[in-house]
C-alpha cells in the first residue's frame, strides 16, 4: 500500500513539473544587439535549464534573420548564452518554405545574402538560380554601377531554364542589381531573353521571408531591413505596371504561418522530452510591436477564433445527437492548405511580451485610432498587413528578457527544479 502511494506521488509530482507552455524568443533587440550579448540574456537562460543543461521549459528562437543556415544560428547562440542549444530549436524567417512543397520542384530564382543557394535546397527547393548566376549569363542588364557594366560588347549567355518562381529571402547587399533583375524576371514571366510583357495581369509566383522594415544592432538608431528592400521592389514594380506586387506567401514575424510552425516546433520538442502535458500556452517575447507583437497577437486571436469554431461545432453536433436544432451552423475548419501540414495546434493561447532593449522606445506612444492619417507614418509593418491597435498592444512590458522569464514563471507558477 505504501509502495503504490509512493508510486502515485512520484507519478504526480513528474507531471506537476510537466511545463504547459512554451516560449518564443526573438533574437536581435531581446537577446543581443548585432553581436553583443544583452547582459539581461544570460542570467535569463540560467533559469531555462537544470543542472545537466538541459531546458526545463520548450523553447524556441524565432527570428527574422534568414540569412544563414539554423545550425551556424544554434552555435552562435550557444555561444552567447551559455546554453547547449540545437538547430531544432531555431526557426529563421525561412523555415515555413518547408510546408510550401509545390514550389520545391520549380526553377526559382532566389534573393538575400549568405549561402542563400544552400539555404534553399535545405528547405526543399531543388532547382535554384541566384541573383548574381543570372546575372553572369545576362550581363547586359546590370547597368547602375558603370564600374560593372560590360567593357566590351557581350551577348546574352542563354544558358539557364525559365524561371518559374522568386524567394526573396533578406536583405541583398546589392539593391540596385537585385531590383533590376527581379523586376526583368516577373516583367518576361521568367525569360530573360524576351522583352517585358505588361500585358499581362498577374505575375510569377513570389514568395518573401523577413518583413521586418528595420531592426537594431549596435547602432544608436534601427538599421534598414528586408522590408525596406520590399518597400522599394513593391513601388517600383507598381510605377512601371501600374499594379500591385503579388505574394503568393509573405514569411517570417508577423505571419500567423510563421507562429504555426513555431507552434508545431515547440510541441515537437516536448514530444521529444516525453513532456505528457499538452502545450496550451505561448509566450512569445520580443522588442518590435510592428513584428514580435503584432504577430504574436495575430496567432493569439487565430487560435482564440479557432477555438470558438471549434466550440461551436460541439455544441452544434451535441445539439444534433439529442434531435435539437442547432442555434448555429456548423462551418468546415478553417485549417487546411499549409496548416495541415503540421497537425492541428495544441495551444489555445499566445501571449506578448515587449522588452525595452531593443527598437521599442518606450517614449513613443502607439495611436488608438486607425483613421488618423499619422498610422501611415508609424505603422512599420508590411503593406498587406493592416494596422490595427489592439494588434500592437503588448500583453505586458517588462525591462529585459530576465525580467520577462521571471514574469512567466510566475503567472504559470512554475517552479524549476532545484
Amino acid at each position: 500500500m505504501h509502495f503504490l502511494f509512493f508510486i502515485h506521488s512520484v507519478l504526480y509530482f513528474f507531471n506537476q513539473s510537466d511545463p504547459g507552455f512554451g516560449l518564443l524568443f526573438d533574437i536581435d533587440g531581446v537577446l543581443v544587439r548585432g553581436r553583443t550579448p544583452i547582459p539581461a540574456a544570460k542570467k535569463a537562460f540560467q533559469k531555462l535549464v537544470d543542472s545537466k543543461g538541459q531546458f526545463v521549459v520548450p523553447v524556441v528562437f524565432v527570428t527574422n534573420a534568414g540569412n544563414c543556415l539554423r545550425q551556424k544560428k544554434a552555435d552562435q547562440l550557444s555561444h552567447l548564452l551559455g546554453v547547449p542549444i540545437s538547430q531544432d530549436q531555431v526557426m529563421m524567417s525561412h523555415s515555413p518554405l518547408k510546408m510550401l512543397r509545390k514550389y520545391h520542384d520549380k526553377y526559382v530564382l532566389v534573393s538575400g545574402q549568405g549561402p542563400v543557394l544552400d539555404i534553399a535546397k535545405n528547405v526543399g527547393f531543388t532547382k535554384v538560380v541566384s541573383i548574381d548566376e543570372l546575372r553572369e549569363s545576362f550581363p547586359l542588364l546590370d547597368m547602375v554601377d558603370h564600374n560593372r557594366r560590360p567593357k566590351l560588347p557581350s551577348s546574352p549567355i542563354v544558358n539557364l531554364p525559365k524561371v518559374e518562381a522568386v524567394v526573396l529571402f533578406g536583405e541583398p547587399i546589392r539593391w540596385e542589381t537585385n531590383l533590376q533583375l527581379i523586376i526583368d524576371v516577373l516583367l518576361t514571366n521568367g525569360n530573360l531573353s524576351n522583352a517585358y510583357e505588361n500585358s499581362h495581369s498577374s505575375h510569377l509566383p513570389l514568395l518573401a521571408c523577413n518583413m521586418d522594415l528595420m531592426w537594431m544592432a549596435e547602432a544608436q538608431a534601427p538599421r534598414f531591413g528586408h522590408g525596406t528592400f520590399m518597400v522599394c521592389l513593391e513601388n517600383i514594380y507598381k510605377k512601371i505596371t501600374g499594379r500591385d506586387l503579388k505574394y503568393e506567401a509573405l514569411m517570417g514575424k508577423p505571419s500567423e504561418l510563421t507562429y504555426h510552425y513555431a507552434e508545431y516546433l515547440i510541441r515537437e520538442q516536448a514530444a521529444e522530452r516525453g513532456w505528457r502535458s499538452p502545450i496550451r500556452s505561448l509566450y512569445a517575447i520580443g522588442d518590435n510591436l510592428m513584428t514580435d507583437i503584432y504577430g504574436a497577437n495575430l496567432y493569439n486571436r487565430y487560435l482564440e477564433e479557432r477555438l470558438a469554431r471549434k466550440s461551436a461545432k460541439s455544441v452544434a453536433q451535441a445539439l444534433s445527437a439529442t434531435g435539437s436544432p442547432a442555434p448555429v451552423r456548423q462551418e468546415v475548419d478553417a485549417d487546411g492548405g499549409w496548416e495541415s501540414e503540421l497537425a492541428s495546434p495544441s495551444a489555445t493561447s499566445c501571449k506578448s511580451i515587449l522588452v525595452c532593449t531593443g527598437v521599442y522606445n518606450p517614449h513613443t506612444e502607439v495611436p488608438k485610432d486607425a483613421s488618423q492619417c499619422i498610422k501611415e507614418t508609424v505603422f512599420h509593418g508590411h503593406r498587406d498587413f493592416h494596422f490595427d491597435p489592439a494588434l500592437v498592444e503588448p500583453g505586458n512590458v517588462v525591462q529585459d528578457v530576465d525580467a520577462a522569464v521571471e514574469l512567466i514563471f510566475k503567472i504559470e507558477k512554475f517552479s524549476t527544479p532545484v
